[in-house]
C-alpha cells in the first residue's frame, strides 16, 4: 500500500528497476550475464480485449488482473469522483454474483483481492491458488458483461464514498496533502487539476443513467487489459479466456480529451491552512519530462539519487545533517509509480517539519541538492541503477501483483507488455551528462510548485 494515500484509493506502490555494471566488465557483458527476462505472451481477442499471459511456477498461485483504461483524469465534468465511485459499484453484483458475492467467492477459495482508481486506469485483481484460475477468470468476465446497476446500490455507494472523503481528507490532519492537493495546484488543465476524490455536491448529483452510461462506455473489453501471472498452463488460460470473454461486445469509445499542460514559466507557491495539523508541512513538485523520453528515464535515476533511501541527498541533508524533519517522502507519481500513468506528471518531495524552521530554509537545501547534480559522476549513476535493480526484483517477485501491474499498463498505454524486459536498456542509456541536462531543465525553480501547510491546531 502506498503510505501516502487512503486505503480506499490505492492498492499497490511499485518501484523499479535495473541492472548495474559489475567491476571490470563491459556494459554488454554485464547485461548478458545478469539480464532478467520475464515471459510474456500477448494477444488481442476479436472484441479488442488485450490479454497478457506470464508464467511463473515458483509458487502455486496465480494473479488475475483486469485494468480498465479509465481513471481520475478523464471522468466527466461535474462528476468529480465518479471514476472512484464506479470502482465501488463493481462490487455490487453482476448477472451470476449477487452483492458482495465476488469478494466472498475469492476469499472462500483461499484468495485475496483489491481494486483501486488511479490517474489513468481503474484496476481489479485477485491472487488465487493456482487451481482456481478458471474461477477468477469467470468471475471477472461476469462483471465485465454487466453490473447490477440499481438505485439502492448507487445511493449506498454514494454514501460510502462521501464518508471516505470526510474521514480520509476533511477530518484528517494533512488530509489530501500532498497527493490530492498538489495536482490541483500545480496543473492548469482541468482534467489534470480537478478534485479526483470528488466534491460532495458532484457525488450527490450522480444519477442512475450516468452510472449505466459510464459502465457501457468505459468498462468494455476494447478498453481493458486482462493479465494472468503465475503457475498455470498457457493453453488452459487461453481456452478459458476465449470461453468467457470472447462473446462480450465491444463499445464505441469516445475520443480522449487533450491532457496537455502549458509549459510552466515561473515558480508557484501556496499556503494551505490546516486546523487539525500540529506542525507545518511542505511539498515541492517539478513538472516531469514526457513519458518514455530519455529525460524521463534520467528523472527515474535522479529520483533515486535525490530522494529514495537513507543514502539519498535530501534525506542526508534534511534529516541527518540539518535535523529539520525525521523523514522525507516522495517520488514520481504519488498514486503509483513512474510507469503506471499516461499523462502529465510531477516529481515531488514532501515533509513535515519543526515550527522553528523556515520554509525557505528547506527550499535552500533542496536547491543545494539539485545543484550537486551538476557534478554527478558515473559511480553515482551506477549506484542509482543498483538501487533500482533491487527494487525491481522485489516488485516482479513475491505474489506477482507488481509484475501484473507493469504488464497491464504497458499493454494499455503502449500496446507492448514486453516493455517490461526493455526497461533496463533504457535506464542503462542514461549518462551523467543527460542527468545534468535534465536537472538543469526540469528541476529549475521556474518549473516548480510549492505547497505549504500552515498548522492551526492548538500547540
Amino acid at each position: 500500500m502506498n503510505h501516502r494515500l487512503p486505503a480506499a484509493l490505492c492498492c499497490l506502490c511499485v518501484v523499479f528497476l535495473l541492472l548495474g555494471c559489475s567491476g571490470g566488465k563491459t556494459q554488454n557483458e554485464a547485461a548478458s550475464e545478469g539480464a532478467f527476462s520475464i515471459p510474456v505472451e500477448y494477444f488481442t481477442l476479436k472484441n479488442g480485449l488485450k490479454v497478457v499471459l506470464s508464467q511463473d511456477k515458483t509458487t502455486p498461485t496465480v494473479v488475475v488482473a483486469v485494468y480498465y483504461n479509465i481513471g481520475f483524469r478523464i471522468e466527466p465534468r461535474d462528476r468529480t469522483g465518479f471514476a472512484h465511485l464506479f470502482e465501488h459499484m463493481m462490487f455490487q453484483g453482476s448477472a451470476n454474483l449477487g452483492k458482495m458475492e465476488f469478494i466472498k467467492l475469492v476469499q472462500q477459495n483461499g484468495g485475496v483481492l483489491n481494486g483501486s482508481t488511479r490517474f489513468d486506469f481503474t484496476n481489479y485483481f485477485e491472487v488465487m491458488p493456482a487451481h482456481k484460475l478458471e474461477t477468477a477468470l469467470w468471475a471477472e468476465a461476469d462483471r465485465m458483461k454487466g453490473l447490477e446497476i440499481t438505485q439502492d446500490n448507487l445511493t449506498n455507494q454514494q454514501g460510502v464514498v462521501k464518508n471516505e472523503v470526510k474521514v480520509n481528507v476533511l477530518n484528517q490532519p494533512y488530509g489530501g496533502f500532498p497527493w490530492l492537493d498538489m495536482p490541483q495546484f500545480a496543473n492548469e488543465n482541468w482534467y489534470n487539476a480537478h478534485n479526483f476524490y470528488g466534491d460532495l455536491a458532484d457525488l450527490d448529483s450522480a444519477k442512475l443513467e450516468d452510472v449505466d452510461s459510464f459502465f457501457k462506455t468505459y468498462y468494455a473489453p476494447n478498453n481493458a487489459a486482462l493479465v494472468v501471472v503465475g503457475d498455470f498452463e498457457i493453453a488452459d488460460a487461453r481456452k478459458w479466456i476465449e470461453q468467457y470473454y470472447d462473446s462480450i461486445p465491444p463499445a464505441t469509445l469516445p475520443s480522449k480529451p487533450d491532457l496537455t499542460e502549458p509549459k510552466q514559466s515561473q515558480e508557484k507557491r501556496k499556503v494551505k491552512e490546516d486546523k487539525l495539523a500540529n506542525k507545518p508541512a511542505l511539498a515541492v513538485a517539478y513538472k516531469m519530462p514526457e513519458r518514455n523520453t530519455p529525460e524521463y528515464y534520467a528523472m527515474g535515476l535522479i529520483d533515486q539519487i535525490l530522494l529514495q533511501g537513507q543514502d539519498s541527498k535530501l534525506y542526508s541533508k534534511l534529516v541527518q545533517e540539518k535535523g529539520y524533519t525525521d523523514n522525507v517522502s516522495g517520488g514520481i507519481n504519488y498514486l503509483g509509480n513512474m510507469f503506471n500513468y499516461n499523462g502529465p506528471m510531477v516529481w515531488m518531495a514532501d515533509l513535515i517539519y519543526d515550527q522553528s524552521v523556515a520554509a525557505d530554509s528547506i527550499l535552500k537545501v533542496v536547491d543545494d541538492a539539485v545543484a550537486e547534480l551538476s557534478n554527478i559522476s558515473k559511480e553515482d549513476t551506477d549506484l542509482a541503477i543498483v538501487k533500482l535493480r533491487s527494487d525491481f526484483y522485489n516488485t516482479v517477485g513475491g505474489n506477482n501483483v507488481g509484475r501484473a501491474d507493469l504488464l497491464a499498463v504497458f499493454a494499455l498505454f503502449d500496446n507492448d507488455p514486453s516493455r517490461i524486459n526493455k526497461l533496463e536498456d533504457e535506464f542503462r542509456k542514461v549518462t551523467p551528462e543527460l542527468i545534468r541536462k535534465t536537472a538543469a531543465e526540469y528541476l529549475a525553480p521556474s518549473n516548480r510548485s510549492i505547497l505549504i501547510v500552515d498548522p492551526k491546531a492548538p500547540q
